[in-house]
């Protein structure tokens, strides 16, 4: 392989490895649901935004032999993966109509940004009843429906709307280290269209 061939065979193999050490992490705590922001940032940004970060270095690498460029191109992409997947979460709560059901990723038992702040700001009482909802009845619509007003009213999707825009900021701040030109504003435009897409 020549250099070039031999980095792109790098950037994705790096990714893959990423995206299953994420599933692997997600499937270890889903059992629990004691996912703290820190692991649920750590299994999206290897599950989601790993691929997002390849294929921003691996179109860098084709352009530039710039190592400083294709880092920070990989760091763009972390930080619009990472935007994604908050705005995808939001959908699982939202009033949208988004092509698929609310609170998918209740009944799936998977640990969103909402839902996190939402346990972690709440009574112990409450918490407990919540993850009991989760666990045990995560079938049932009207339990399901019983988590996501809970999420809604304790500002959980404020909080992950928040988070989102500000992960959306800095990969602003990276895109601006670039000379402007037609492919720094597709890329403006494509993080905009990630953080304020309604499907």
């Amino acid at each position: 392989l020549d250099n070039e061939k031999y980095q792109l065979l790098q950037i994705v193999s790096r990714a893959v490895r990423a995206m299953s050490e994420g599933e692997l992490l997600q499937i270890e705590k889903a059992r629990r649901l004691d996912i703290k922001e820190s692991i649920y940032y750590d299994i999206i940004e290897k599950k989601t935004a790993s691929l997002i970060a390849a294929a921003c270095a691996a179109g860098t690498s084709t352009a530039t032999e710039s190592k400083e460029d294709l880092e920070k191109m990989r760091t763009f992409g972390t930080k619009i993966g990472i935007a994604f997947q908050i705005r995808d979460d939001l959908f699982d709560f939202g009033t949208i109509d988004v092509g698929k059901p609310l609170g998918i990723d209740i009944k799936e038992q998977k640990m969103t940004l909402p839902l996190i702040y939402a346990l972690e700001n709440t009574k112990k009482s409450q918490r407990k009843h919540i993850i009991k909802l989760i666990k045990k009845h995560n079938e049932e619509q009207d339990k399901v429906a019983e988590v996501i007003k809970f999420v809604r009213e304790s500002g959980g999707l404020e909080y992950a709307q928040k988070a989102m825009y500000q992960y959306r900021a800095e990969a602003f701040e990276i895109l601006d280290t670039f000379e402007k030109n037609e492919a720094r504003e597709a890329l403006r435009e494509l993080v905009i269209y990630v953080t304020e897409r309604k499907k």
